[in-house]
């Protein structure tokens, strides 16, 4: 197990000090979390970056990579419905690049699950990610900005058939699916696909998954390679759904590629997106105009707004965040380690089996990143 480089306690406590007056209750949560909750909500893609162990009565589980799950799980739990948290542990994530090396690292983080106004909340949770990365003292930081929502907006506002703008939205996270997409290299399902899948169109993500668990117990077989029911079910109803829905044509594929290479200044990258508005531009207007609420609500919070980028296609590995998605970089740390990362993530408690009226967003950052006297 890789250990992060220790940091002076004079610098973790300023790093920390920005999540002492947010006003987040101090709470903990259980280190083993179950593997195949995690995989079905951050998707299969993670799992070789999750540490697999055999948790109580045999199950596999996961050492927690992240806190956010974890701690929504245990506020769900508990009959919550507002609450603001502040949490302080190790998280545990197999190094990439295909080590196979633990890393075992501190995070600090903040997670509020509250009504009001969305657009305040993220403009205030950005700006503590940002006091708190910049109080480890470090002068190269920077902060890129993202929105699963905002390109959702795009797409509704190019008038597609209803299930070809769901898969696109659905690919958005996924680049090698949103390329096939994009180059209308999408595969028709088979005769037997097609029949499994029409018992599953149309259904939740999780009934879906059940349903098909428990197809596999009536028939007495059981999955193999490693990929979970909810997966399966989406790949069934994706290859359905393209046989119905058709391809982008290559005017359509072409707005889609332009979007997602916007990446500039904040305005003028949000100048750039409404240009590309279809025809049915309602939803996206809406988004843009929050997003330029959301940006004065960090700028007046002492976020430097000329440090920072918006990339329309800009999006994290963990699969729950379905609002906007931000990180705090180090130039000399680079993309692939953030300082401080987050987002909104108000989809999270229905994957949950709970129906809630708060919304959900939340930051972590690792403190050995945002001292400046670290080399991790």
């Amino acid at each position: 197990m890789r250990l992060e480089r220790s940091i002076p306690a004079e610098a973790l406590d300023a790093i920390r000090a920005p999540l002492l007056a947010a006003g987040a209750v101090a709470t903990d949560a259980p280190v083993l979390q179950p593997l195949g909750l995690l995989l079905d909500l951050t998707g299969e893609a993670m799992r070789s970056r999750l540490f697999v162990v055999s948790g109580d009565g045999g199950e596999e589980a996961a050492l927690r990579p992240d806190f956010t799950v974890a701690v929504a799980r245990q506020h769900f739990a508990n009959g919550g419905e507002a609450g603001r948290y502040r949490y302080e542990g190790k998280a545990f994530r197999v190094a990439p690049r295909g080590s196979d090396r633990a890393e075992e690292f501190l995070q600090l983080g903040v997670e509020a699950f509250e009504a009001g106004d969305p657009v305040a909340a993220d403009s205030e949770i950005a700006a503590l990610a940002w006091a708190s990365a910049a109080a480890g003292g470090r002068d190269d930081l920077s902060l890129i900005l993202g929105d699963v929502s905002l390109f959702a907006a795009f797409v509704d506002s190019l008038d597609l058939a209803t299930p070809l703008a769901a898969r696109l939205k659905r690919a958005f996270a996924k680049p090698r699916q949103l390329k096939a997409e994009l180059d209308g290299d999408v595969a028709a399902p088979t005769a037997e696909q097609s029949r499994i899948a029409s018992l599953l169109a149309g259904l939740p993500e999780t009934e879906a998954s059940a349903v098909l668990q428990e197809l596999w117990s009536l028939a007495g077989i059981e999955p193999v390679g490693g990929r979970r029911p909810a997966e399966i079910a989406h790949r069934l109803v994706e290859r359905a759904e393209a046989a119905k829905a058709g391809r982008l044509d290559p005017e359509q594929a072409a707005k889609v590629r332009a979007f997602l290479a916007v990446s500039d200044r904040p305005d003028a990258a949000l100048d750039a997106i409404a240009a590309l508005a279809g025809p049915n531009d309602s939803a996206l207007k809406a988004a843009v105009a929050g997003w330029r609420s959301r940006l004065s609500g960090m700028a007046d919070r002492g976020v430097p707004l000329e440090k920072a980028t918006l990339a329309a296609a800009f999006g994290r590995a963990f699969g729950y965040y379905d609002g906007y998605l931000f990180e705090v970089r180090s130039a000399v740390l680079g993309d692939e380690r953030p300082v401080a990362a987050g987002g909104r993530y108000d989809g999270l408690p229905s994957k949950l089996g709970v129906s809630t009226n708060t919304g959900a967003v939340g930051f972590m950052i690792r403190p050995a990143r945002a001292y400046a006297g670290g080399g991790e």
